[in-house]
């Protein structure tokens, strides 16, 4: 990892339904990261393409309503391809800015989304496309699950960056995945802002032995369309996602944040010294393992539906 490195998680929301405006805010953000010294940037879950809290899209057990399938068409039309036009704007923000940039998104793959970090490089080279692999409770319903083959972690000139999108903090298996990768900067993106999650957080920073740059939506009333079908009731002062983003250090110690309710940018200067000072004494995936009792595998081969024996033959299998 670079010795000294700044670094900035932005807390922000999606304009849900409103692709361009996001995208626009992605820029705006950026930008002020960048202004304030930071080399690398981290948004939160879903924030392209957007997290619809609080929609069900028509569906109960047994069916679905056309309503319902009307409203995922509409989301699926503001998610975005991989590559595609948006994932190359966002490209060349990175690389006009020369600045890394970590961005949750949710990605079209023909019929289906998933929900994706997507690490760009500071030349706008696309480092890392993550699926999330386990989407929670009514995600499953609109969004499909990743594999083993996007469970990698970046080396670059800032350091090893791997990602763990929301609940996804909460599988052992896979944390101990980006450990044993040697992750260094490990971007939990989510839109979980429970105050249980600030305790996760350091914990991870501490068994990992590695800073947590975590970043979670600040979602409003106002960044839904008008005819956004939301219970009034159970979002009385109209915020839907509060924050909570946090910034800490091998040791548990938090450099920034959180922060809750409201849009804004934690800039913190991280110092590689604290990571080798860490594993001193505790190393998972290292001198701290057992892998004559323990061992963890991981299967890092793409799980398709279709395999054609003669793929040569087929176009654009």
């Amino acid at each position: 990892m670079k010795e000294k490195l700044v670094v900035a998680v932005i807390q922000t929301g999606s304009r849900l339904f409103d692709l361009e405006a996001t995208l626009e805010r992605l820029e705006r953000l950026t930008l002020a990261g960048a202004r304030r010294g930071a080399e690398l940037v981290v948004f939160p879950e879903a924030f392209v393409g957007g997290y619809p809290k609080g929609l069900d899209f028509g569906a109960t057990v047994g069916q679905r309503s056309q309503q319902g399938r009307e409203w995922f068409a509409r989301y699926y039309r503001n998610c975005i391809d991989v590559p595609g036009p948006e994932s190359s704007r966002i490209s060349e923000i990175a690389r006009s800015l020369n600045m890394q940039i970590m961005v949750g998104a949710v990605e079209r793959d023909r019929g289906t989304l998933y929900c994706v970090a997507l690490h760009f490089g500071a030349d706008g080279s696309l480092l890392g496309r993550r699926r999330k692999l386990m989407p929670t409770g009514m995600e499953r319903v609109i969004w499909g699950f990743g594999d083993g083959s996007t469970l990698e972690v970046a080396a670059t000139p800032l350091g090893r960056v791997g990602t763990a999108i929301c609940w996804e903090n909460y599988m052992p298996p896979l944390r101990m995945a980006l450990f044993g990768q040697g992750v260094e900067l490990y971007c939990a993106l989510t839109v979980d802002d429970r105050d249980s999650w600030q305790a996760s957080m350091r914990h991870i920073a501490i068994e990992g032995r590695c800073f947590v740059l975590a970043s979670c939506q600040y979602l409003t009333r106002q960044d839904c369309p008008e005819e956004y079908p939301l219970d009034v009731d159970a979002f009385p002062d109209g915020v839907l996602i509060r924050g909570g983003s946090v910034i800490v250090d091998p040791f548990g110690e938090v450099l920034a944040g959180p922060d809750y309710g409201r849009e804004s940018i934690l800039v913190a200067e991280l110092d590689a010294e604290r990571i080798v000072q860490g594993k001193f004494d505790l190393d998972v995936a290292g001198h701290y393992a057992r892998p004559e009792i323990f061992q963890l595998q991981v299967r890092g081969e793409p799980q398709k539906g279709v395999i054609f024996s003669n793929p040569q033959k087929v176009f654009d299998s």
